[in-house]
């Protein structure tokens, strides 16, 4: 494994016209654009300006809450993703796919596809979609069981390696003379008999040019972290403080040593919201201009999903009423967590609470100078609490502009970011190395029957 331990990692984390939910309101945004590809184009060819290691996209698989008051995620990523490869070079490109209402045969195709398609720079953000209104258009009266979504995860993970490795390397010879396309051999079946897939392959795409796509996870729960800790390559986490970063750094990495894993081979990457001014007061003031256009309906029914109680008709000047015990919540116990600690800790109102989470939805929000926030970024990453940083810009495209254009030098003035890349795969990028296939030692002839 190629050593990066000296320089931290910054992803590009896109959302429509910007992280903040008021973003689209905002004339600093058109909110036209969340259906223009070239909107999202200009934003990758900005984030490879900068040097990012990559730009990433979440996903949902139903309308829910939002869609009266907030643009909903228009595009699949990966189909968007493939639109953004052909217009860069560099930056990695991470789309979010559920292990739940997927199959992995599919799934691992489109990211063999677009691996090939970027010449390497594909990553998967691995979610066990713990919506309910997702569950429902897919045929389940509600959300599956917390535990059993990750068992059915890490099944569907060792079934989509297998199927990008059921190619090796070298299968393709390309031979016109003898009119022999690819080496039979070196092509082969994986015959996966699971307790819930049965997938016998190949994979009708070649291996991927990294292997296989980068392996990224979103989850900080138990079930979440010891998902990471065998599987993951990255982890996007959401994390307030420099000592709630500090444990979670230390927990996590703790178990991937446990798990057999150089502690090297995954970044975390906590999200921050950074609102950029030439001053602090104009960065507060910023900040406040968009929780300014914030609608209390819409943020009360995404915090109703979010604590699994209706909040819709609870006074918006009182605090939090009466929640439930974690152990009841099938959705995102984590994210759960640490919204009922802020409120707790820091004594919210629900007013005071929405509008801490209208920016990143309870990753960290950070108003500041260029300089403060390129601090906060050092500090973090040199106290042991990250790897780098998931960078969430509260509006689109101009927060990330301002990131890539007033932090992100000060970063590279200070030797903690590269100034030109040095790779073209997102492996490389984080420092990864390529995987050797499972089948590499091996030379099975591939038999097809009727």
């Amino acid at each position: 494994m190629s050593s990066s331990s000296n320089q931290l990692h910054l992803n590009a984390f896109l959302m429509g016209v910007g992280h903040h939910e008021a973003a689209w309101r905002n004339p600093r945004t058109d909110a036209h654009r969340v259906l223009d590809i070239e909107h999202f184009q200009e934003l990758a060819r900005i984030a490879e300006c900068g040097r990012l290691d990559s730009v990433f996209f979440a996903d949902g698989l139903a309308v829910g809450p939002r869609v009266e008051h907030n643009p909903q995620a228009i595009f699949e990523p990966i189909t968007l993703l493939s639109a953004m490869a052909v217009v860069t070079e560099y930056v990695g490109l991470i789309a979010t796919a559920s292990t739940g209402y997927n199959d992995p045969y599919n799934l691992a195709r489109k990211f063999a596809s677009l691996d090939h398609i970027s010449k390497g720079r594909a990553g998967w953000n691995i979610v066990t979609s713990g919506g309910a209104d997702e569950a429902r258009n897919f045929g389940y009266d509600d959300t599956p069981d917390h535990a059993g979504r990750y068992e059915r995860a890490a099944e569907f993970v060792d079934v989509a390696i297998s199927l990008w490795d059921s190619w090796e390397d070298d299968a393709i010879e390309f031979d016109v003379e003898s009119g022999r396309f690819a080496d039979p051999a070196k092509v082969h079946t994986i015959d996966h008999v699971g307790e819930r897939f049965r997938v016998r392959g190949p994979l009708d795409t070649p291996r991927p040019p990294q292997g296989r796509p980068v392996l990224v996870q979103a989850g900080s729960s138990e079930s979440g972290k010891n998902f990471a800790a065998q599987y993951a390559e990255a982890v996007f986490t959401a994390q307030r403080t420099l000592e709630e970063g500090q444990a979670f750094y230390r927990d996590l990495k703790v178990r991937v040593i446990k798990a057999g894993r150089d502690p090297r081979s995954l970044k975390i990457l906590p999200g921050i919201v950074p609102f950029i001014g030439d001053t602090e007061a104009e960065a507060r003031s910023l900040e406040q201009e968009f929780t300014d256009l914030i609608s209390p309906a819409y943020s009360l029914r995404q915090l109703s999903t979010v604590l699994g109680v209706d909040l819709t008709e609870h006074s918006l000047d009182a605090p939090l009423p009466p929640l439930p015990p974690i152990d009841r919540i099938q959705g995102n116990k984590s994210r759960y967590q640490l919204v009922k600690d802020l409120a707790e800790k820091e004594n919210l109102t629900v007013r005071q609470l929405i509008g801490k989470l209208g920016g990143g939805r309870g990753h960290r929000t950070f108003a500041g100078t260029p300089e403060q926030i390129a601090d906060e970024i050092q500090l973090w990453f040199e106290n042991e609490a990250a790897d780098g940083f998931n960078v969430m810009p509260p509006y689109l495209p101009g927060g990330l502009e301002d990131f890539t254009t007033r932090v992100v030098p000060i970063l590279q003035e200070r030797g903690l970011f590269r100034t030109e890349y040095t790779a073209t795969t997102l492996r490389g990028h984080y420092g990864l190395d390529r995987p050797v296939g499972r089948f590499a030692a091996e030379a099975e002839p591939l038999v097809v029957t009727a």
